[in-house]
């Protein structure tokens, strides 16, 4: 029985399944120790395209991400100070928040990272979300060329809700942030804008009533960290203004150390 299994004979159970399912790779060998298997196995769930997976795997996969989230430490927002205007600073993971959505930094083709092991947001929502969130993520994006042509890619600020899967959060919403290719501009800045204004129309329109959001753009996107900051502590405070009552609570999640300054001299003002 699924239940009875241990955390070492689900991931070696998974490695196994994993390696099978790829094909290319199903002749690797299997490292020993256990941190080894976990980076494989994660690397391999990163290369995989979407698709489905036998009941079996797909029940081991479910249960050791929920227990490996569990080890994390899940963090609910009782645990997270806020504002009188609902609005918090988090600096950790955010794939530890137990809210109603996250934000996910997401790329045109909406499918996840593909670079095994990489450190981006994108990676690492869909790792310990687990392999259906890309799954649907293609299905949703099939539905979109189907309506707009084989063409299409997910426009920048159009937000894309699915289900959260084996992460805390219920929901993740996948934006795509504008890229600052030369030198920042005016229709950067309100695509960013956009990015959080629309998240969180969506959120009232879908009845989620928090959401953390991620430092959108920043990173390999090269948008300025502390004017992202500052574009984003705006955008939602004049949203909360013109629409109260309609969130519970909005969350800030930085990782470094410089963003989370950022954003504290944002909300001190």
């Amino acid at each position: 029985m699924e239940e009875n299994k241990t955390q070492n004979e689900r991931l070696e159970f998974l490695v196994e399944a994993f390696k099978k399912d790829s094909v290319r790779y199903r002749d690797l060998r299997t490292p020993d120790s256990t941190e080894e298997k976990q980076v494989l196995l994660r690397s391999l769930m990163n290369i995989r395209m979407p698709g489905k997976l036998p009941p079996e795997v797909l029940s081991v996969q479910d249960s050791y991400l929920q227990r490996r989230n569990q080890e994390k430490g899940i963090v609910t927002l009782k645990e997270i100070p806020c504002n009188e205007e609902g609005i918090s600073l988090w600096q950790g993971d955010i794939t530890r928040l137990e809210v109603d959505a996250i934000v996910n930094a997401a790329n045109s083709q909406m499918l996840g990272c593909f670079i095994p092991m990489h450190t981006c947001i994108d990676n690492c929502i869909h790792t310990y979300a687990g392999v259906q969130l890309r799954e649907e993520c293609a299905r949703k994006m099939a539905e979109l060329r189907k309506r707009y042509g084989e063409d299409y890619e997910q426009p920048t600020a159009v937000p894309l809700l699915t289900e959260g899967y084996n992460l805390p959060a219920r929901k993740v919403i996948h934006v795509v942030g504008p890229v600052v290719e030369y030198r920042l501009n005016e229709k950067l800045e309100k695509e960013l804008a956009d990015c959080y204004f629309n998240v969180l129309e969506m959120c009232k329109d879908t009845g989620l009533k928090s959401v953390a959001f991620c430092c959108i753009s920043t990173g390999v996107f090269h948008f300025p960290n502390e004017k992202a900051a500052k574009i984003a502590v705006r955008t939602v405070r004049e949203w909360l203004k013109k629409n109260p009552g309609k969130m519970e609570r909005v969350i800030f999640n930085v990782f470094k150390d410089t963003d989370r300054r950022y954003y504290e001299q944002e909300l001190e003002r």
